[in-house]
């Protein structure tokens, strides 16, 4: 995989439309992807913009039905790849961003052990973007949760992705890491970097890990309005796993791991 070890950080004019209101300008990150341990560079005085409720923001996403808990604090816990930890290596961090990877959920269920939130098996939730979504329903503190995205292109695109999240977010996009920012956002609606990230014709899929140790937290995300009207994002009306692999079997042939097109019907049957 491409590899680019060094960001250009500029400053862009970005207009978004919150109700009739427009943010300031922010930070704009390009140049990634980064290298998998290559951490953002966050500016001294980091321009957190409210982006507000009726941004785009994506609110379903389909991955283990409980979070990783205990995890010692997210300086401890972003440093293990907590994906392969609960599967034995069958599934990885930067696997799960992959086709390939996505598609073993539907046999491996994800095991952190007794201390660690147990056995999780694999399903659709909802985290509206609002304070302490990530919680879902287990305990409020020192957790990591992973949610992932399927996302139908019909052409290559660029796309501006805006990030929200407290306190350690790691985002991989295919099998590359476009995000890794150890601090948090400012608030559940709040981004402080948008990114530049590109988007390939036909599948992509999105890995969204947060760590949270106390206090606040949150995960959300938007791209830009263009991105939303050019793409199809998947979980979209499933409720479970069966149903969002159903639902994103619209994607009717796809390349598994750089290996000869596969057909949907061919990946099922495994």
């Amino acid at each position: 995989m491409k590899k680019l070890n060094i960001l250009t950080m500029s400053l862009v004019i970005v207009f978004l439309v919150s109700g009739s209101h427009l943010v300031m300008a922010q930070t704009l990150i390009k140049g990634g992807p980064l290298a998998e341990a290559q951490e953002l560079v966050n500016p001294a005085n980091p321009a957190n913009t409210e982006h507000g409720a009726d941004a785009p923001w994506i609110t379903k996403w389909y991955g283990p039905d409980g979070n990783y808990t205990n995890n010692g604090g997210f300086p401890t816990s972003a440093r293990m790849d907590l994906m392969s930890v609960g599967t034995g290596g069958k599934i990885t961090d930067v696997s799960l961003s992959t086709l390939a990877g996505l598609m073993l959920t539907k046999n491996h269920d994800v095991d952190w052990g007794n201390d660690h939130g147990g056995t999780r098996a694999w399903t659709v939730f909802d985290m509206p973007p609002v304070n302490n979504n990530m919680d879902r329903g287990g305990p409020v503190d020192f957790y990591d949760t992973y949610g992932v995205l399927f996302i139908e292109a019909k052409t290559d695109l660029t796309s501006i992705m805006s990030p929200a999240h407290d306190d350690h977010a790691q985002i991989w996009i295919n099998g590359e890491k476009w995000y890794n920012n150890s601090r948090w956002t400012g608030g559940a609606t709040s981004v402080s970097h948008n990114v530049e990230v590109k988007l390939q014709k036909g599948a992509n899929v999105l890995l969204y890990r947060c760590g949270d140790s106390q206090g606040g937290a949150y995960l959300n995300l938007h791209f830009d309005d263009e991105t939303h009207d050019a793409v199809k994002i998947y979980p979209k009306d499933s409720t479970d796993q069966q149903s969002f692999l159903d639902e994103i079997a619209s994607a009717a042939s796809v390349e598994a791991a750089g290996k000869l097109t596969t057909t949907w019907a061919d990946i099922r049957r495994k």
